[in-house]
C-alpha cells in the first residue's frame, strides 16, 4: 500500500471531498494504489482508463483537433482528461496521467516524457515530468507523482484557510 495514497485520501476524507483518475500510460496503476488503501470508497469515486487515443476524445472530451496536433502526450491533454473524468463521475477533485512509458519514444516525445493532470473548483494544471528508468519505473514514478501532486495542493489548501 502506498503511503502517499494512504495520506491523500485521508486529506480527502477530512475534507469531504471525493477524486476520480483518468489513466493512460499508468494503465489502472493510479487507481490500484488508491483502492489498496482501506475505506477508499469513502473519498474514491472511480476512474477512467482511457488508453486507446480515441478514447481520451470520445469518453473524456478531450479535443479532437488537439488530439491530432499535439498527439496524446502534451499538458492540456492531461489538463483535459482530468477535467472530462471529474465531469464524467461527479468528483471534487480529478487526477490525468497521460505520456510515454516506453520502450519506444511516441508522437515524437520521448521515453520519460508524462503529463499528469490536476482538475478542482479552482481550474486545472498540469505538471511536466522527465522520468528515467524502464518502463516499470515509469510507470510507478507517475503514479507517486499524481498522487503527491493532489496531496501537496490539498495541503496548500489547508494551510490557507
Amino acid at each position: 500500500m502506498s503511503e502517499t495514497a494512504a495520506r491523500l485520501l485521508a486529506a480527502l476524507r477530512a475534507d469531504g471531498a471525493t477524486l476520480a483518475v483518468a489513466e493512460s500510460l499508468t494503465g489502472g496503476l493510479l487507481a490500484a494504489a488508491l483502492v489498496d488503501v482501506p475505506g477508499a470508497s469513502k473519498a474514491f469515486r472511480g476512474s477512467v482508463t482511457a488508453y486507446a487515443t480515441d478514447l481520451k476524445a470520445s469518453v473524456l472530451g478531450v479535443d479532437e483537433g488537439l488530439l491530432d496536433v499535439y498527439g496524446p502526450v502534451h499538458p492540456v491533454v492531461a489538463r483535459q482528461m482530468a477535467e472530462g473524468v471529474r465531469r464524467l463521475l461527479g468528483a471534487d477533485w480529478a487526477l490525468a496521467t497521460t505520456g510515454v512509458a516506453g520502450p519506444d519514444p511516441q508522437d515524437g516525445q520521448p521515453v520519460g516524457t508524462v503529463y499528469v493532470g490536476l482538475a478542482g473548483e479552482r481550474g486545472t494544471e498540469a505538471l511536466p515530468l522527465r522520468l528515467s528508468g524502464g518502463r516499470d519505473t515509469i510507470r510507478q514514478r507517475s503514479v507517486e507523482a499524481a498522487l503527491d501532486l493532489l496531496l501537496r495542493r490539498l495541503t496548500d489548501a489547508g494551510a490557507d484557510s
